[in-house]
Parts: structure tokens; C-alpha cells; sequence
């Protein structure tokens, strides 16, 4: 067994916490990594409205009596959404753990701590971990550039920028952007981490909730397949390499740039979803990380999570034995 600084906290076997997706992180695939040991997060923004996160927390503590937690992610939009409503709800429920993500968090993480909750808060910079840490958060996830979704504008990959949490946050950390396997547990724990997101590989999975046929399209990838959007616009994200993606690079790179009402249509979140729902990758644009390259398979989240746990013990054995032998000669 694996005890670090995170499983004690949120009270899990297995220190690996799944990342909260778009419309991936459902009640089935959230019970069954907490179910095999690690934190299943449900991603709030995914339900339509507060009432319908109640429903989906109710659901996901049916199918488990294991911790789980939910995502609040603060996105850029002129109409926002109701994000007190879904906080409200969720601690309502009888939610403890919350991972919030993006600008400005602040007066959720008060809300959250006010209610005795634990709060993980996603960042892609050490200056903005600092500032999270004077919020209170009890956890901060480090996303390197390797990440699915949105790695930030420094383009720092993760082996640098968990050494330079190491040096510089006192908050317990874990390590995401390329994780998905044990060995990547064993390196985020020799880098500092006290355990590892993982999206991308949580997606392929028989409980995630997207279509057979784009897990099939995940294992057959490599990490030559994503690409990024938005680069232009300073709101990088990585992304499937797709007819639609390139695309909107192609936009990107024209003379004069692009503007986002030039790209709307073809990065809708509509059309994403449709990609899980209809098993068509090239319908739309969906995330996906340059860990795509190490995934092979597409087991149980319970075969999973007991294989990175395994492989992690092994290799971290294995440090230990090759250290000690090289210190006896």
C-alpha cells in the first residue's frame, strides 16, 4: 500500500484522483474508481442545473459508500453559470471534497471552507499555486503541459514544474498532465506529489460513459495526436488531432488571426459531446492528453487502479534496492 499525504486526507487506498471531465465524469465511472481505491470526481458543469447534480450525487453515493467528490470548473463566458447553485447543492448533498478550477476561485474555496469541506484546486503555474495556497485550499493540483484540456500559456512540462512545487509549495500537491500508469505514480511521487490526476486515461475505461469506438480511437492513438486551439487567443487547450481541430489551426494561423466568433461553430461543447455519444471522432473537438501514447487497453477502473497501485510498488521497490545496493558498493 501506498500512503501519502492524500490518501490519508481524503481517506483512499490508492492516490490517484480522476479528473473531472466533461461530460465524462458521470455517477458510473465516479463510483467505480472510488469503489477501486482511488477519488472518482463528478463534474458538475456536465448536469444541466443544480437539481440535476443532486440527482447525479445521489446516484454516484447509491453505487458507493467510498469518498468521491465533485468539480466546479470557473470558465470564461458572458452568461455564466450558476456556480453558487451547483456549490450550494453539492455541500447540501452532504459533498466534503470539491476540485475547482480556473480564475478567481476564491470566494468558492471560502464557501467550501466554511462548510468543512476539503477543496483541490487545479493550477498550471507555481505563482498561482502560491496564491491558492494563501486561499486556504487544502490540495493543489499541478498541471504540467503534457495535460489534457487547458495547460495554461507557459508551456512548462511537468518534470520542471513538480520539482519547482517541490521547492516552493507547502501544500501537499498531485501531478497532473501524462499520467497512466504506475510508473508515472512512482515519478510523481519522486518529484514531490503526494499522488496523480488522470482524464485521459479514465476515459478509456469500460465504465466511462463515452462511446466504444472512441475508446478504441484512444488506444490506438499516440502522443503524436493532439494538437492546440486557442493558441492565439491566450486560452490554449489540447484536443484531439482531428479534421476539426486542424481546422481551427488552420484559422489560427491565417493571416490577421482569428477571432473566437470565427471558431464558435466549429468548437461548440455540442459537437464534443455528440463525439461520445455517436462514437465519431471527427465530429467535433474533445480533449485528450499526449498520454494517449501509453494506453493499450481498456480494462475495469478496479483492474486499472490495482495494476498502477502493483506497478507503482514495484518500481519504488525497486529504486529502493538499486540505492541500497550502489551504497553498499
Amino acid at each position: 500500500m501506498i500512503s501519502t499525504r492524500l490518501t490519508e486526507l481524503l481517506h483512499i487506498r490508492i492516490p490517484v484522483v480522476q479528473g473531472g471531465m466533461q461530460w465524462v465524469g458521470k455517477p458510473p465511472l465516479v463510483s467505480a474508481v472510488s469503489n477501486a481505491g482511488g477519488l472518482g470526481i463528478l463534474t458538475a458543469l456536465t448536469q444541466p442545473s443544480p437539481d440535476a447534480l443532486r440527482t447525479a450525487i445521489r446516484e454516484t453515493r447509491a453505487a458507493t459508500n467510498k469518498p468521491f467528490g465533485v468539480n466546479i470548473t470557473l470558465l470564461p463566458a458572458i452568461n455564466p453559470p450558476d456556480y453558487e447553485g451547483y456549490a450550494r447543492a453539492a455541500v447540501e448533498e452532504g459533498v466534503r471534497i470539491f476540485e475547482t478550477a480556473g480564475s478567481n476561485p476564491g470566494k468558492l474555496v471560502s464557501f467550501f471552507k466554511a462548510h468543512g469541506c476539503i477543496v483541490i484546486h487545479k493550477c498550471t503555474t507555481i505563482r498561482h499555486a502560491k496564491s491558492a495556497e494563501m486561499l486556504g485550499v487544502d490540495v493543489l493540483s499541478i498541471d504540467g503541459f503534457e495535460c489534457a484540456g487547458h495547460p495554461g500559456e507557459e508551456d512548462i512540462g511537468g518534470l520542471v514544474l513538480l520539482a519547482r512545487a517541490a521547492q516552493e509549495l507547502k501544500t501537499p500537491y498531485i501531478a497532473s498532465g501524462g499520467f497512466a500508469d504506475g510508473r508515472g505514480l512512482a515519478a510523481a511521487i519522486a518529484l514531490g506529489a503526494a499522488g496523480i490526476n488522470m482524464g485521459t486515461r479514465f476515459m478509456c475505461t469500460v465504465e466511462s460513459p463515452i462511446h466504444h469506438d472512441v475508446k478504441n480511437k484512444i488506444v490506438t492513438s499516440t502522443e503524436q495526436d493532439t494538437v492546440h486551439i486557442f493558441r492565439t487567443l491566450h486560452n490554449t487547450a489540447r484536443v484531439f488531432k482531428n479534421s476539426v481541430s486542424k481546422q481551427v489551426v488552420e484559422l489560427e494561423r491565417r493571416p490577421g488571426g482569428a477571432q473566437f466568433a470565427d471558431l464558435r461553430d466549429l468548437v461548440s461543447g455540442a459537437r464534443g459531446k455528440v463525439v461520445y455519444d455517436i462514437g465519431d471522432p471527427e465530429y467535433g473537438i474533445w480533449s485528450a492528453g499526449i498520454s494517449m501514447g501509453l494506453i493499450k487497453d481498456i480494462p475495469t477502473c478496479e483492474i486499472l487502479l490495482s495494476r498502477i497501485e502493483s506497478e507503482a510498488e514495484e518500481i519504488i521497490e525497486g529504486m529502493r534496492k538499486q540505492v541500497n545496493l550502489k551504497a553498499k558498493l
